[in-house]
């Protein structure tokens, strides 16, 4: 790489400002406006629950029919282990 850096940080602002010599409250955010964003959020992850639960029977079967193309999966890559010839 025959790119060099220079250690010294730049200003590319397009007109140029003048650097600022207020400083920043730290803390920009006033109580109020968290509550707010607080209870935002709260309300849409309510809004995205699921409408209705899924039942014991539902959830067993998805269980089986992970379970189950699991199984496929490694029967598949041990003949395939078995059967193919080595790298």
């Amino acid at each position: 790489m025959r790119t060099t850096l220079t250690t010294a940080p730049g200003r590319h602002d397009h007109p140029p400002q003048p650097i600022s010599t207020q400083l920043r409250s730290g803390r920009r955010v006033g109580p109020l406006d968290r509550l707010a964003l607080h209870i935002g959020v709260a309300l849409i992850t309510w809004g995205r629950r699921p409408r209705a639960y899924s039942s014991f029977e539902r959830s067993a079967t998805r269980i089986e029919v992970r379970l189950a193309r699991l199984a496929r999966e490694r029967a598949w890559e041990r003949s395939a282990r078995l059967t193919l010839p080595p790298r």
